[in-house]
């Protein structure tokens, strides 16, 4: 199997980022899985929120954290977004009772997929973020999608 096609953005500001998550929002399918990977602080929320918005089509939806609820749904024109947030699992079994498969049915949208192991989705889409110099610069390596990734370039 060849290796997944992978670009690399720079996002030099907070616009950048949340510009990516429009992006990312206008390609999106049922059955997509999009996965956060970065250290604290990298942007992965800030991602994860200006995809929701922009699926949603509302710029001022409110995108709290699934950090303590671990998984937030959306209802978007495009269909159902579940955001995950497994940085307090230790486990890929404690997902599962977070009605993972079914969620696969719609859209998943993942912080810190680590934790999936090898409920890893082999077909996502992973962006890894890292700050980079300037103050709210970050890059961003995205792998996956195939058919799709040079939309997002």
């Amino acid at each position: 199997m060849p290796p997944a096609p992978s670009v690399i953005l720079d996002l030099p500001d907070l616009a950048a980022t949340e510009a990516l998550g429009a992006r990312l929002a206008a390609l999106l399918h049922r059955g997509d899985a999009i996965l956060l990977e970065g250290p604290l602080g990298a942007g992965k929320s800030a991602l994860a929120r200006a995809l929701l918005r922009a699926a949603a089509g509302d710029p001022d939806l409110e995108v709290p954290s699934p950090s303590f609820t671990l998984v937030q749904s959306y209802d978007t024109p495009i269909g159902a977004i579940h955001h995950y947030d497994l940085w307090r699992l230790n486990q890929s079994a404690d997902v599962v009772e977070l009605d993972w498969d079914g969620a696969r049915e719609d859209i998943v949208l993942v912080e810190w997929p680590d934790r999936l192991g090898e409920l890893r989705p082999d077909d996502a889409l992973t962006v890894t973020l890292a700050l980079a110099d300037a103050e709210d610069a970050r890059t961003a390596r995205l792998t996956g999608w195939p058919d799709r990734i040079g939309q997002l370039a």
